[in-house]
């Protein structure tokens, strides 16, 4: 694998790295693999690309602790590099193995011939009556009579293709077509259905939609396997579902093993910003993955705290006491995604190897009229645990699926911008242990609550715990 011939093999998808225009307005982010499934907030591949010719040119692993559909692994891979992301959302995961994943093209072509001879014949079978799917109470309330019935053929389809990579490409252009035939609008990433006049309408052609989705994804496939055939020793990816915030399990990855993290991290709690659950569910649901109702309590700061706690960045604190000033509760719910990051940013930190670069793409978004600066408490994470800030990029995103205004109180009239502007942070390890110890702040004090001073019984604890198995751990190196 040697690097230097890997620049050829995908120059035209990738501008020079000099050339530092973030926004990349123009530029195709649908390319490769890229293609495959739309999801929410996702981190354009310029981007990860960018960063990984600026700061990853001799990089040997790649990891992503929040790599949703795995934008950043497949840049890692068409660069030769070895990749492991995880992501607690299984359907994500799901569509990241898919991009990731290297199946034999004439299997495909295969499968795809045999699917256009099944759904010719589909249309003057006798119907299928579609089978309760878990997960889905009120499945004619998401989906008209004869959708779900063309989805369970499409579903029976799918199960009888025995190649695991084969039906995972098939899976992936399923939960597209589930999602774009469902009664939901499909401008939303919340689950929000048609109303009444757009229902008596709504006649979508299920089998046409899954069609195009293969044959586009097919494509995609084609281009990313051209570079991949180029390599003489194909890199190594794998795809986690373990949750950083708690730590890195055993036989995953060794500390300090990890030349470069590339990641877009959530802009906060599914619950109040991207409902990453939502938008999974029904797809989900159909493709039997574990508890699709459950994710977004699962994710960063799904979980209430009771205190505020002092987090070491002293931009992000002020900020907090800000939004209590003006609802206690919602300030405790940023507060839990902040202190959740915090804790993830710790063991991220752990696997970064001496010199080796961390870059988040990141958001900051206002709450209660406080701009929330996630850039700077990320900075601050990171120099407390031994980094040292390389330079942060701002990047204009206006073509984001998301309001360019909208309503932060619910009041009549009452409207906000929304986020316009990404912050690309890179920092680099310049200490193979941390400067301080986790459960203090950037000034070297405790972590204390604002309302009775005591130490974050929580954060003690997870130090503890975190230092005992670091101790007694052994963990293979993908490389």
């Amino acid at each position: 694998m040697a690097h230097t011939n890997q620049v050829s093999l995908f120059s035209e998808l990738n501008p020079r790295p000099d050339l530092l225009d973030w926004t990349f307005n123009g530029a195709s982010t649908r390319e490769l693999t890229h293609c495959y499934h739309d999801y929410p907030a996702r981190m354009i591949p310029q981007v990860a690309g960018n960063l990984l010719d600026m700061f990853g040119i001799n990089a040997k692993l790649l990891f992503d602790p929040y790599c949703g559909t795995g934008t950043s692994l497949v840049e890692g891979l068409i660069r030769g590099i070895n990749a492991v992301g995880t992501d607690l959302n299984p359907l994500a995961r799901l569509i990241a193995q898919a991009k990731t994943c290297t199946p034999d093209e004439r299997e495909i072509d295969d499968q795809i011939t045999r699917f256009d001879r099944c759904i010719a014949s589909s249309h003057v079978s006798r119907s299928v009556k579609p089978s309760l799917i878990p997960g889905i109470s009120r499945i004619d309330f998401w989906f008209k009579p004869q959708v779900a019935e063309k989805l369970s053929r499409l579903k029976m389809f799918i199960d009888d293709i025995e190649n695991d990579a084969v039906r995972l490409f098939f899976q992936v252009a399923f939960s597209e077509t589930v999602r774009e035939s469902s009664n939901t609008r499909n401008n939303e990433f919340k689950l929000y259905r048609y109303d009444s006049k757009r229902l008596h309408t709504f006649n979508p052609n299920v089998f046409e939609i899954m069609s195009s989705k293969l044959k586009r994804n097919r494509a995609g496939l084609h281009k990313f396997l051209a570079i991949m055939h180029n390599f003489r020793e194909s890199p190594a990816v794998q795809v986690c579902d373990f949750n950083s915030v708690v730590g890195t399990p055993s036989g995953t990855l060794l500390p300090a093993s990890v030349d470069i993290v590339v990641t877009s991290p959530p802009y906060g709690d599914s619950h109040t910003t991207v409902a990453y659950g939502q938008y999974s569910r029904l797809s989900a649901a159909w493709l039997g993955l574990p508890e699709p109702g459950k994710i977004d309590n699962k994710l960063m700061g799904g979980k209430a705290i009771k205190s505020l706690p002092n987090l070491p960045s002293d931009a992000l604190n002020k900020a907090l006491i800000q939004i209590s000033s003006a609802d206690i509760k919602r300030a405790l719910e940023v507060a839990s995604f902040y202190s959740d990051l915090h804790d993830s940013i710790f063991h991220v930190s752990q696997l970064i190897r001496l010199g080796g670069h961390a870059c988040y793409v990141v958001g900051n978004r206002k709450v209660k009229g406080v701009v929330l600066p996630t850039d700077i408490a990320i900075r601050d994470f990171f120099e407390g645990f031994g980094f040292e800030h390389i330079s942060t990029f701002h990047r204009s995103i206006p073509n984001k699926r998301m309001p360019l205004r909208n309503s932060p109180t619910n009041a009549p009239g009452a409207v906000d911008a929304t986020m316009t502007r990404e912050y690309i942070v890179v920092v680099r390890r310049k200490n193979t242990k941390a400067v301080h110890d986790r459960k203090l702040g950037a000034n070297g004090h405790a972590f204390k609550s604002p309302a009775n001073g005591k130490r974050r019984s929580r954060v003690k604890a997870i130090s503890q715990t975190t230092r005992r198995k670091a101790k007694t751990r052994r963990i293979s190196d993908i490389r």
